[in-house]
């Protein structure tokens, strides 16, 4: 069963989102349900993510941004955040190459400084080896949290205040949005999130701000092609306002048509 959160009982038709990220929640319950160890569901969520990687590359979405590993994933149990840095080292080794053929441009967003030298390393790597694609954004946060991101911008701008680079009142959202993880790049249209959980779980807060959000009681393993063609449908059906009426919208919807 999927719901979606509407902001008005009237409804145009939208483009396709150009930013979607994900909460891909439900992993552990997956295997669980199976009778299987909590660690067993996240293989599976690599599977979910090549194929919703491979379905926005067709619908030509320009960026895609994940929730692979939040901040406070780290109070999860030791062994199972050790098989998920594992999981995510030999997916960066095994997945590189196909992101790279299809023009995916690799990303990861999040405070690097926890991970190990190797994995560190990895990221880099994979990052320059997909630098010039010119397809699909793939934005992975790991170790991200939105409160880490508009503390580290606010950090970036009290430096420049204290350096005589910035004065205070050059600081507006246009400032503080320059230093955020993605500077730069379209906010999310469409935030999607699995598991059955309805928060968006300090998952960029500040670029959220007009987002759609769709939730949905799938599990992230078993979110495929025809999932998000359902979130996609949904969000088409909605009228973005961004602070306007209705009847704002609508009259610029007919000038452009």
């Amino acid at each position: 069963m999927t719901s979606g959160m509407t902001k008005d009982s009237e409804t145009v038709v939208a483009e396709l989102p150009r930013h979607l990220a994900i909460i891909m929640d439900g992993n552990g319950r997956w295997a669980q349900k199976r009778g299987l160890p909590r660690y067993a569901g996240h293989p599976a969520g690599v599977d979910a993510v090549r194929r919703v990687v491979e379905a926005c590359v067709v619908r030509k979405i320009s960026v895609l941004t994940l929730f692979a590993f939040s901040s406070e994933n780290w109070r999860r149990p030791a062994k199972e955040v050790n098989l998920i840095m594992d999981l995510f080292i030999r997916s960066l080794r095994k997945e590189i190459k196909r992101l790279d053929r299809n023009q995916v441009k690799l990303k990861v967003i999040g405070d690097r400084s926890a991970f190990s030298k190797k994995l560190q390393q990895q990221i880099a790597d994979a990052e320059q080896q997909t630098a010039s694609n010119q397809g699909l954004l793939l934005q992975v946060a790991a170790n991200y949290g939105g409160r880490w991101d508009i503390t580290q911008a606010a950090r970036c701008l009290a430096q420049s205040v204290e350096s005589g680079e910035l004065s205070i009142d050059q600081i507006d959202e246009q400032a503080l949005a320059q230093h955020l993880s993605f500077a730069g790049v379209p906010e999310p249209d469409l935030f999607i999130r699995t598991g059955g959980e309805k928060r968006i779980s300090n998952f960029l807060l500040w670029q959220c701000a007009y987002t759609e959000l769709y939730f949905t009681d799938l599990l992230w393993p078993d979110f495929d092609d025809q999932a998000l063609e359902a979130a996609i449908q949904d969000y088409s059906g909605r009228q973005r306002r961004f602070g306007r009426t209705g009847e704002q919208v609508q009259g610029q919807t007919a000038e452009a048509s």
